[in-house]
Formats: C-alpha cells, structure tokens, sequence
C-alpha cells in the first residue's frame, strides 16, 4: 500500500456512471436491474446522472451481489473486456481526443479524481521501458480484486481501441491469483495483448516505452480542449489533493533520472520547503513517502532491464549506495532487489 493509505477514506467514491455500466452488464446473464440494485437506494435512472457518486461500501455490495446472481465469478474480466472510454465521462472524451497515449495518459493522471477518489494513475518510464501504475488511494477491502482486474483489462482494451492496433504488454496484480483466473488467462490475454500475473509488487501495466508515442485515430485538438476545460471546472469542485501530490511526484524527476530533493522540489513548485512539508501534510503523506513511492515504481522498471547493473540502479535513484538501496527495496517488497530481478 502506498501512502495513499494515508488519506481518509469516509467520503471515498466511484462515479455512478460505473454501477449503471455494471448493471447493463449483469443484464447480459437475465439479472435485472431491479434485482441488483434492491434495498441500496439507487435506481438506474440515478446512476445515470454524470454527477451521481458512490460510496466504496455500497459498490463492493453490488459487485458480491452481481457476482451472486450471475453466477459468474470472473465478473470483473468481462468488466474489462466491455470497458469505453464513455464510461469515464469528461475524462474519457479528452482522453480519446487526445494525439498521442502520452497525452491521453496524462490526462487520465492529472483528472483521475473526477472519477474516482479510490484510485490514482500514474505513469513512470525508464530507458525502453514504461508502467501504468494503479495506485490505491485507500483501502478498498472486497472492492479490490474486482475494481483492479477490471481497470487492468479495461485499460488494456481501450488502449487497443484508439490506436487501432495491438498494444503487447504485462498487467500484474498485487494480490493473489484468484482461482477462477488461470483457465481464464489464454483467451483474455491474447485478447488484450499481454498475460497478466499475480503476487506484484504493484498493480500495473508494464509496455514497451514506444507505446507512448503512438496517435490515437479520434485524435481532435479543439475537442480535447474544450473537454479538458471541463475536466478542470470538475476537479476544481471536487477537491485539489491527488493534483496536488501528482505535481509533488513529477518534480521529483531530475535531469538524467536523479531524484530531486525536498529543497530543489519545493523551488520547482514555487514554494517553501516549509510550505511544501506543510501541505503534503494537510494531504495525509510526508515527502519521504511521496519520494519513497516514485523511487518504488522506478526501481521496477529499471530491474526489468538486466543491462542496468544494481549499483546503477541504486545510484540514479538517489541512494549514497547499494546496501541502502537494498534495505528500501526490501522493506517495500519483501525481497531483495536481485531476488526481484531473477523472478521477473
């Protein structure tokens, strides 16, 4: 868990939008709406307000009791697999009207909160390598293998979808493997483009590096505009702390890969290290938890490319040497960093 796990959890949501998508996809079993959405207090004419939002307690019932009345449980797979960009309102149509999956990406990073306060996107690349990480903002309890597996695999689909092509890659799952998982691991990892693996050390997308410079095929400058516009009048009414902590995270990026310190970052933000310490605090994280989680996801990628020898890898992410790097990689992982790198 990141220190996202930091950040209070009572007002935690997903759009509505998702448990209408939801309740259309149980239709497909003969589930009706009526049946699933029974002593919650919600209708489906509800769900379809843009604005409704709910409560992670109240999704992770709907989702146990669709998995119960379908009798499917790899629910959260077809999830997936039937996943729009639609689905994510404002967000979805600047991400879709973007020129590249850079922007798209970043995008989905700066107005992820517009949808959900569960979950945070962010996107880390080292040498030819590149990662969508899911960071989970809070727990999520019997949410999380459905809500995980879910996005994954949606992303994944999307990605397919505005490019036009097959994007190859690797999702992983910080969790274990369900069981209904393996026999399903064949058709829907050809279908999205990568096999996906348990047991990580974060929920991620892993690609090559190059994906990112593909053009979307609805790329439209002056639609993105005017729907990112919209993205900002949302995220300003909803709250400003995963903005905030996303801005933190991209100024620790230094020139050459080094990690800036809370001095040279405060400056970039055009604050006080005082300042700066202070509001990281107002948000529930410290700049040692914010710098720890963005060397975390660094050091994965750089693992995967067994050119890069661990003494580099400790000194580009800021470490005197490479017992310390050792120790961090140990306590975020379980493992050492060359145990890590001889499984992967």
């Amino acid at each position: 868990m990141s220190f996202w796990a930091n950040l209070p959890d009572d007002a935690a949501h997903l759009s509505g939008a998702y448990a209408h998508e939801l309740v259309s996809l149980c239709g497909r079993w003969g589930v009706t709406a009526q049946a699933l959405l029974e002593g919650t207090g919600q209708t489906l004419e509800a769900l379809k307000d843009p604005t409704a939002r709910l409560p992670l307690d109240d999704c992770a019932t709907l989702v146990e009791r669709a998995r119960r009345l379908t009798g499917e449980p790899a629910l959260a797979f077809s999830m997936g697999l039937h996943m729009r960009l639609s689905w994510h309102g404002f967000l979805g149509f600047a991400a879709m009207t973007a020129g590249t999956v850079r922007e798209a990406l970043d995008l989905a990073e700066r107005f992820s909160l517009t949808r959900t306060s569960a979950f945070g996107i962010s996107t880390y690349v080292e040498g030819e390598r590149g990662a969508l990480v899911l960071e989970e903002r809070v727990p999520l309890g019997g949410l999380r293998e459905f809500a995980v597996i879910a996005l994954l695999v949606g992303i994944a689909r999307i990605a397919r979808e505005v490019t036009g092509q097959t994007v190859p890659g690797l999702a992983e799952c910080a969790f274990p493997e369900p069981d209904y998982a393996r026999a399903l691991m064949a058709r829907v990892g050809a279908s999205q483009g990568g096999p996906m693996r348990f047991d990580a050390p974060a929920h991620r997308l892993v690609f090559d590096a190059s994906v990112l410079d593909l053009p979307l095929v609805s790329a439209d400058p002056s639609a993105m505009q005017l729907a990112r516009a919209q993205c900002d009048r949302e995220l300003a009414a909803i709250a400003e702390a995963g903005s905030f902590l996303g801005r933190v995270r991209a100024a620790l990026h230094g020139g050459a890969g080094r990690t800036r310190s809370v001095d040279e970052v405060a400056r970039r933000l055009h604050l006080s290290t005082r300042t700066l310490k202070r509001r990281l605090a107002e948000h529930g994280a410290s700049f040692s938890e914010v710098r720890d989680e963005v060397r975390r996801q660094r050091a994965l990628l750089l693992l995967a490319d067994r050119r890069v020898g661990l003494g580099e890898i400790a000194d580009r992410l800021g470490y005197s040497d490479l017992a310390n790097f050792t120790r961090a990689f140990r306590r975020w992982t379980g493992q050492t960093p060359a145990a890590y790198r001889d499984r992967a």
